[in-house]
């Protein structure tokens, strides 16, 4: 290989690595605690099928009963996954009795891969 085309070899591929390195360092975000008002779905039911609303309530507590994933819808459309709390899981469970309904969550946000978790640390009805 000519010598004179390493340079440029090397800054092709540092070109190409650079946005590795980006999504890397974004990886993971520092995690906050947050207030978030919206609505507990049943993610399985919602990615299916939109499944979500008064008129799903009923679904959404059965599948939350019988293992499907929970998810809070904002009023901003964002979709969080709901996960429980290493220290207390009280509250991510008391967060099931309102599957399909209107609840305020405190809790941490993180970000991880594209997907955002609220890890619940309390649950109250609207």
């Amino acid at each position: 290989m000519n010598r004179r085309f390493v340079p440029a070899i090397l800054a092709v591929a540092a070109l190409l690595l650079l946005p590795l390195t980006a999504l890397a360092a974004d990886k993971t975000a520092p995690k906050e605690e947050k207030t978030v008002q919206g609505e507990v779905l049943d993610l399985g039911c919602y990615l299916a099928h939109d499944g979500k609303g008064p008129d799903h309530a009923m679904c959404a507590q059965m599948c939350v009963k019988n293992g499907q994933p929970m998810g809070l819808l904002s009023a901003d459309g964002t979709v969080y996954i709901l996960t429980a709390s290493h220290d207390d899981s009280k509250p991510f469970n008391q967060a099931k009795d309102f599957a399909g309904q209107r609840v305020e969550i405190r809790g941490t946000v993180g970000i991880n891969g594209g997907l955002k978790g609220l890890t619940v640390l309390a649950v109250k009805p609207l």
